[in-house]
């Protein structure tokens, strides 16, 4: 795909250990444009979180090529083009809910002003304005996680990836947190990468689902959603809804079947 955020091509990622090797990724190819919504799903072990943390440059690939924005998956860590939210909140207890996001830009070197406005601005956008002098303690679990998502906004990178970030959330509040996040998808415009387990929220969020099969990790089927953009959760009774959880659900059956 030209001008793709992520290209992926013959990845494959392999760790020594003292038992041998682990094939955690093996041949994925994948391109993911401007703007999409791309979700992974498949069996624990199957190198979702593992092809999160390449394009993070966190892990680096044995195999096949990686780009992100043009560049080394390394090059656009240290460009910092992208946020990251992981599946725990991961907020400083001693901080403030607004300290915890302006965190990055400190480190960042961001003038105090300019980290204000972004605080601000960020805590607007995941509904939590008035609430940056609380500390994590006295928010909600999926509180914290919106405040996570901000933390990752703060520095307005056109890319986000998010390993399973709702998968401790209550189903109520998945639900409401997964409405906020499509409104959010929707007014910034940002490529999304999401892992999670769950196929009624990889259906509802997405533009695309990246169905992975068992180690060696690899990918079984890439299915383009029809929905449109806005959707409501009442879109799950949809037949088209269920028709495209039922291909997915095919898929995993089918990818573990092969293994």
């Amino acid at each position: 795909m030209s001008g793709a955020v992520v290209e992926a091509e013959g990845l494959g990622l392999t760790f020594a250990t003292g038992d041998g090797p682990v094939h955690a990724l093996k041949d994925v190819s994948l391109s993911i444009g401007k703007g999409e919504f791309v979700s992974f799903i498949g069996p624990s072990g199957c190198g979702k979180t593992t092809f999160l943390r390449c394009v993070a440059g966190l892990e680096a690939p044995t195999s096949g090529s990686l780009r992100v924005n043009g560049m080394s998956a390394d090059n656009a860590r240290r460009a910092r083009a992208y946020g990251y939210v992981f599946q725990a909140a991961g907020l400083y207890p001693w901080r403030t809910i607004g300290g915890n996001i302006a965190l990055p830009l400190e480190i960042m070197k961001y003038p105090a002003a300019e980290r204000q406005r972004r605080v601000r601005e960020t805590l607007a956008l995941v509904d939590l304005a008035g609430f940056e002098n609380k500390y994590p303690w006295q928010l909600s679990g999926g509180m914290q996680q919106r405040a996570s998502i901000a933390r990752a906004l703060g520095f307005d990178a056109d890319l986000l990836l998010m390993d399973e970030p709702f998968g401790a959330l209550d189903e109520i509040v998945r639900d409401r947190l997964n409405e906020e996040l499509l409104a959010l998808w929707a007014r910034t415009g940002k490529t999304m990468l999401f892992v999670t387990h769950s196929i009624p929220e990889a259906v509802y969020l997405s533009t695309r689902i990246v169905v992975m099969s068992p180690r060696p990790g690899r990918i079984s089927d890439v299915i383009e959603s029809p929905l449109p953009k806005e959707r409501p959760l009442e879109i799950r009774d949809s037949s088209a809804f269920i028709e495209i959880a039922h291909r997915v659900r095919e898929g995993l059956r089918a990818g573990m079947e092969a293994a």
